[in-house]
């Protein structure tokens, strides 16, 4: 599985990109954690975020609530001595709203740049590997610049959470927990290194599946687990619950632009969105009609067939969309290749439903609606300057030169 994934997210990987990815494990954490124990060298402050896909794909292998296995995921962390444990639906708000404001700003622009539209989300690291390393310059200047939520919490973490503790962004080790393995190789792109600290914003990334792998190891049932209370400072909780966002299981971008931009572009409230299936489950289109006329047309394309039309359609300048909400695993990151895998009397369809459901029973957040990260903005990115800001919120992506051995990719 592990193969297939990188192969079909990626194009074909490189040695370096597969000396990146066995960097990353739960062993290099868990050498932290016992460096830290035996106070070999300086101690690291250890902080874990984790996905709320990655939560909900724990909760069903254990039979537990979302929010109830974010609780003893909690305890089991900080009985092994990590510091920290933050959730990423936090950050992943200042990504919906970050992408909320430059699809207006990009609509806008659209007569004057014929580049502007139809963006294409960036969260999906697998997505970004193939546009650099395929499509290059055509595509990439239709990717939202905005940072993924894992990359955001890196900037949270290494910037804010680092002066807020007075600590150098050395002196903390930053490990995220995602659905998907390709994450590996967005924590370690260049972009997102902090070249003045010489250190990573995330510097490790493990996978559900690593975590499940973690808890066996150490003979733990996370069932069996006492629940903690939750760290409040970078996690979207209500009490002892955890808040998410509406729309899809990969971060519902296209649900909150629309949504936006309807009552921003065109005044018009939408309450309920309306999906249409188009080749397949996994190539949805939602539209805003009045009088008529297609105000809005939005798409979620998901998986690499998919992908590749969307692409086609885009260079032969017969693509409809605005927006395209862009994910490389069929099914989208609840279906990542990094999840727990089925038990023995499981098949995989049955558990994604499992998983779907118990991501989707979390209470929805608006984004706008989140206080503290209206807070952040106020007081933190304010201050900062409108350039500093941008660059803990934003990215940039690069052409990579097309490998010259011949291989052919088959998907």
């Amino acid at each position: 599985m592990m193969e297939v994934m990188y192969k079909s997210t990626s194009g074909c990987i490189t040695s370096a990109e597969s000396v990146l990815i066995t960097q990353q494990s739960h062993e290099e954490l868990l050498k932290v954690l016992r460096s830290n124990k035996n106070k070999e060298t300086e101690q690291k402050i250890v902080v874990v975020s984790v996905s709320p896909q990655s939560r909900a794909s724990l909760a069903a292998h254990y039979n537990l609530s979302s929010s109830e296995a974010g609780r003893k995921l909690t305890s089991f962390l900080k009985g092994i001595g990590v510091h920290h444990v933050f959730d990423t639906s936090f950050s992943r708000t200042f990504s919906l709203l970050e992408s909320q404001r430059e699809f207006v700003e990009r609509f806008s622009r659209r007569e004057q740049d014929s580049k502007a539209l139809p963006m294409l989300t960036s969260a999906c690291p697998g997505w970004i590997c193939y546009a650099e390393k395929t499509h290059g310059e055509y595509v990439l200047p239709y990717i939202s610049s905005t940072r993924s939520p894992q990359q955001m919490m890196g900037s949270l973490v290494k910037s804010y959470f680092a002066e807020q503790q007075g600590l150098s962004p050395q002196q903390i080790y930053h490990v995220a927990v995602m659905p998907c393995f390709d994450k590996k190789l967005e924590a370690s792109r260049s972009d997102f290194y902090l070249s003045e600290a010489e250190t990573r914003e995330v510097d490790c990334v493990i996978t559900s599946g690593e975590v499940q792998k973690m808890l066996e190891e150490q003979n733990v049932l996370l069932s069996d687990v006492e629940p903690a209370a939750l760290d409040t400072m970078f996690s979207s909780v209500c009490g002892d619950e955890f808040l998410s966002h509406a729309g899809s299981g990969s971060g519902g971008y296209l649900h909150h632009v629309f949504t936006y931009a309807a009552k921003q572009l065109f005044g018009e409230e939408v309450k309920e969105l309306s999906y249409k299936t188009l080749r397949n489950k996994d190539f949805q289109e939602v539209r805003l009609e009045k009088d008529g006329a297609v105000l809005l047309c939005f798409a979620s394309t998901y998986g690499f067939r998919n992908i590749q039309n969307l692409v086609q359609k885009l260079k032969r300048g017969k693509s409809p969309y605005h927006f395209v909400e862009v994910m490389a695993c069929p099914s989208g990151c609840l279906n990542g290749g990094g999840q727990v895998k089925p038990s023995s009397s499981q098949n995989q369809k049955d558990l994604l439903h499992q998983v779907q459901e118990l991501y989707m029973a979390e209470r929805p957040l608006l984004p706008e609606n989140d206080t503290r990260v209206a807070e952040l903005y106020e007081t933190w990115l304010r201050t900062l300057g409108e350039e500093r800001a941008k660059e803990l919120l934003h990215t940039k992506y690069h052409t990579v030169e097309k490998m010259s051995n011949g291989l052919t990719i088959k998907w």
